[in-house]
C-alpha cells in the first residue's frame, strides 16, 4: 500500500456510541398508580404511607402530580385545576369535611412523605402556588379546606414551607378586587390563631414581606384602615386590629418626628411648626402626652452635639429649649402635660449620657420661658413616680426647688 493511499477497515464492525435516552413522560400512569394506593387502602393515610414508601413510584419526576393527586383526588389539566383524564379518589383534601381536624391527618401525612422524600417540597410549593393563584376556580368550601390546610402547615411548620410561597400568590389582583383573598386569609388568619400567638403569626407575615401592609387582602374600594378594624372585630380577631391600630400609630408617630425635624433643623417660623403640629394632631387623633413626648424628642435631636466640651453641648441643648420655649407651652396646656414633659426630660437625662447633668438647668430653662410651672415643679419633686435617675436628679435640683420654696413663703 503506497503512503498516499488511505487505509481502510475492511470487515471490521465499528459499535456506536450509546447515548441517554430519557424516558418518555407518562404522569398519567403515575397518577393512576398513586390513586389505585388510595382506593386499595381505603383512605387509610398510614397505609397508603406505608404502600408508597416501598412502591418504586419515580417521585422525583412526577412531584407535583403527586400532590395535585393529594389535593385533588387525580391528575389536574395543565395551568388549572380542573380534573384531567384518569382514575381519581375520594380521600383528597378538597374532598374532605371542612375541619380541622380531619384535614390535620394530610398535614401529617405530607409531613412524613417529606421526611422520606426532603425533594418534594418543591413540588408541594409548586403545587400550592398554582392553586392560590387559581382560587376562583374553587367552590366557597374548598377555598375554606384550603386555607385550613395551609393554617395547619404552618403550625406544623410543614418542612420549611415558605411564607412567600402562599403569601405572594394571593395578591393577584383580580382575586383580591373579588375579595376571594380577604375570605381566604381570615379563614387562615382564624384557623392559625388557635394554636399559635399574634407574636407568631407576625413572624410569617414578616418572612412573607407583608406585615407591614395588611390591607394588600382588601379589595381597593374597602383598603381602610376603618374597613380593617370593622371587619377583623367582626370575626372576633381583636388582637390582630389591635396590632394594626399599633403599626398605624408607629408609622404615624415617625412621619411626624420626620416633618417636624424637618421643619426645626431649617429653622420655620414657630406659628407654622405649631399649626402642623395641631393638623397632625387632628387627623391622627394622637393622645396629648404622646405628642409632648415626641416634640421634647424632636427638639433633642435637632441639638448639634458636636462641642469640643460638655459645656458646649450643654449651652447648645439650651439654646434650643429656649428658642423653641414656645412651640412647647403651646402643648404643655395642663398641669398632667407639664408633669409629662418633666419625666420626658428625667428618662432622656437619665438614659443618655451627656445630658444627666443637664436635667437642674433643663427643667430651669422650661420654667423660665413659662413651659413648667412651679406647682409642677414641686409636685415632681416631691411625689414624682418614675424611680430611673430619680434619687440623683432630685438631689441635683434641690437647690432650685429650695430657691421656689423660699420665694413661695416670701410671697
Amino acid at each position: 500500500m503506497s503512503s498516499k493511499e488511505k487505509p481502510t477497515l475492511g470487515g471490521t464492525r465499528i459499535k456506536t456510541r450509546k447515548r441517554n435516552i430519557a424516558a418518555p413522560l407518562d404522569p398519567a400512569a403515575f397518577a393512576d398508580a398513586v390513586v389505585q394506593i388510595y382506593l386499595d387502602n381505603a383512605g387509610d393515610l398510614e397505609l397508603i404511607a406505608k404502600s408508597l414508601e416501598s412502591s418504586d413510584l419515580n417521585f422525583s419526576r412526577y412531584g407535583d402530580t403527586f400532590f395535585e393527586v393529594i389535593f385533588t383526588g387525580g391528575r389536574t389539566q395543565p395551568g388549572t385545576t380542573k380534573p384531567d383524564e384518569g382514575e381519581r379518589h375520594p380521600y383528597s383534601i378538597i374532598e374532605y369535611e371542612a375541619k380541622r381536624e380531619v384535614i390535620l391527618r394530610s398535614v401529617i401525612y405530607i409531613q412524613k412523605v417529606l421526611r422520606r422524600r426532603p425533594f418534594l417540597i418543591k413540588n408541594l410549593e409548586n403545587v400550592m402556588r398554582r392553586f392560590l393563584q387559581s382560587l376562583e376556580l374553587f367552590e366557597e368550601n374548598e377555598r375554606k379546606k384550603l386555607a385550613i390546610f395551609t393554617a395547619l402547615a404552618f403550625s406544623q411548620k410543614l418542612s420549611g414551607l415558605p411564607p412567600e410561597t402562599v403569601f405572594q400568590p394571593l395578591l393577584k389582583d383580580n382575586l383580591v378586587a373579588k375579595g376571594l383573598v380577604l375570605t381566604f386569609i381570615t379563614d387562615f388568619f382564624k384557623e392559625y390563631l388557635i394554636d399559635n400567638s399574634l407574636d407568631d403569626l407576625i413572624a410569617i407575615l414578616k418572612r412573607g414581606k407583608i406585615e407591614d401592609n395588611l390591607l394588600v387582602f382588601f379589595p381597593p374600594a374597602k383598603r381602610t384602615n376603618e374597613s380593617f378594624s370593622e371587619h377583623f372585630s367582626k370575626e372576633g380577631l381583636t388582637a390582630l386590629v389591635e396590632y394594626n391600630e399599633k403599626k398605624i400609630f408607629e408609622v404615624t408617630l415617625k412621619e411626624m418626628k420626620s416633618a417636624l425635624t424637618t421643619q426645626i433643623t431649617e429653622e420655620a417660623d414657630i406659628s407654622e411648626v405649631i399649626e402642623t403640629v395641631k393638623l397632625r394632631v387632628r387627623d391622627a387623633k394622637l393622645p396629648e402626652t404622646e405628642i409632648v413626648r415626641i416634640l421634647w424628642d424632636v427638639l433633642m435631636d435637632a441639638v448639634q452635639w458636636s462641642g469640643k466640651n460638655q459645656q458646649q453641648n450643654a449651652n447648645a441643648a439650651l439654646r434650643k429649649v429656649k428658642t423653641w420655649a414656645e412651640l412647647l407651652n403651646a402643648f404643655c396646656t395642663s398641669g398632667k402635660l407639664e408633669l409629662e414633659l418633666m419625666y420626658k426630660v428625667q428618662m432622656q437625662c437619665y438614659e443618655d449620657a451627656k445630658l444627666m447633668k443637664l436635667f437642674p438647668e433643663i427643667i430651669r430653662s422650661l420654667y423660665e420661658q413659662d413651659v413648667l410651672a412651679e406647682d409642677t415643679i414641686l409636685h415632681w419633686f416631691r411625689k414624682g413616680t418614675n424611680p430611673k435617675g430619680r434619687q440623683t436628679f432630685v438631689k441635683a435640683i434641690e437647690p432650685f426647688v429650695n430657691w421656689l420654696e423660699e420665694a413661695e413663703e416670701e410671697e
